[in-house]
């Protein structure tokens, strides 16, 4: 990179003092540019893999779509507060990554997964409990989902898994920032560094597009790049 803070050489004095302010201007803007992408490479935080659980569908809804909250074929929405889920998947330079495929899963409002050893009565049969959504070229994703509600041992959170070309990427989960039970949540406290600890935690805050719904955004860093 070429040295802003140095004199001008003789050639440079051969030029219009008009034109040689103008190169000035240029390298301290190339600098600062510079400067501020690998700021922004060295801020992003990894996001931490974490267990993928024991319910994981084992028979996956016939309706694997993006849209939770309504089934085909169902007339009525599921229960709870619903909420639009987005974010963009990025790698460890900030870099979009398209073509992943990004699951979720979660309990319903009553705290019940769609999996057989969970299935009940109370199951709520409005809530798909599973989606899939693959991202474009700038590496975002859209779910409408409801919020997460905690059950005997955990705290609210969602599951989500990333894979591309047949290849898992990443296990991770997503949690409510600010529910009390976080503090007590052993799966939640077994990330260690900070950092990637407040990187898995999403507000969930009202909707300004549609009223009376919620909003909630997480963006999903890769420790590693995938080459397929």
């Amino acid at each position: 990179m070429p040295d802003i803070t140095s004199a001008p050489s003789a050639s440079d004095h051969s030029l219009p003092l008009r034109k040689r302010r103008a190169l000035l201007h240029g390298l301290v803007l190339s600098a600062l540019a510079c400067g501020t992408h690998r700021a922004l490479a060295q801020s992003l935080i990894a996001t931490p893999a974490q267990t993928e659980g024991p319910f994981y569908p084992d028979r996956l809804p016939l309706d694997q779509d993006n849209d939770l909250v309504m089934v085909k074929g169902h007339q009525a929405p599921a229960a709870g507060e619903v909420t639009d889920l987005t974010g963009r998947i990025v790698d460890l330079r900030g870099n979009p990554l398209g073509g992943v495929t990004i699951e979720i899963w979660q309990v319903d409002h009553n705290g019940h997964y769609i999996h057989t050893r969970d299935a009940g009565a109370k199951n709520d049969a409005n809530f798909q409990g599973f989606g899939r959504f693959e991202t474009g070229q700038a590496g975002e994703y859209r779910f409408r989902t409801i919020k997460p509600v905690p059950y005997p041992g955990r705290t609210p959170h969602i599951h989500l898994k990333l894979r591309k070309g047949g290849r898992e990427l990443l296990t991770t989960q997503l949690y409510v920032q600010g529910h009390p039970l976080n503090e007590r949540d052993g799966v939640l406290r077994g990330i260690r560094d900070p950092r990637q600890r407040a990187a898995v935690m999403v507000p969930f805050v009202p909707n300004r597009e549609h009223p009376g719904e919620l909003a909630a955004r997480f963006d999903i860093v890769l420790g590693m790049t995938p080459d397929v």
